[in-house]
């Protein structure tokens, strides 16, 4: 089993600073407009990256392993917020628009590929956001 760990540290105002178990460590705050700081990293931030991030590693296994020639990889992720009237929010969906460009092979296959990555991709299947892939695949 394993363990992955944080620290964070506030430092004035809406201002933190974290350290993760790898020795990743950064400046954070709340987003501009819940009175946070601008060009820092935002949990909201975190959120998206963490689930396009996994998605990606395990792309790239999952690419390995249908033996498909990837050339090139890019995925915009947006999260959508829903807010209720009560000022709570979650993030009701995480879409994922991962662009492929591949040699040979068929779309099929990275169709395949694509949905066992986000079988095995644990920050995704550890949402409970609905997450949406909408891939665009280039076979050269």
């Amino acid at each position: 089993m394993a363990f992955y760990t944080n620290k964070v540290e506030w430092r004035g105002d809406h201002r933190g600073h974290t350290w993760c178990q790898n020795g990743t460590e950064m400046e954070f705050s709340a987003p501009p407009d819940l009175h946070g700081l601008p060009d820092v990293m935002t949990p909201e931030d975190a959120f998206v990256i963490a689930g396009n991030t996994c998605y990606h590693m395990m792309v790239l296994w999952a690419m390995e392993r249908f033996k498909v020639n990837l050339i090139s990889y890019q995925c915009e992720a947006i999260g959508e917020v829903e807010e209720y009237i009560d000022k709570t929010s979650w993030f009701k969906t995480l879409t994922l628009n991962p662009v492929l460009v591949v040699k040979g092979g068929s779309a099929e296959v990275v169709k395949r590929a694509l949905d066992l990555a986000l079988k095995y991709s644990t920050i995704c299947q550890s949402l409970k956001s609905e997450v949406i892939i909408n891939p665009t695949i280039t076979v050269q």
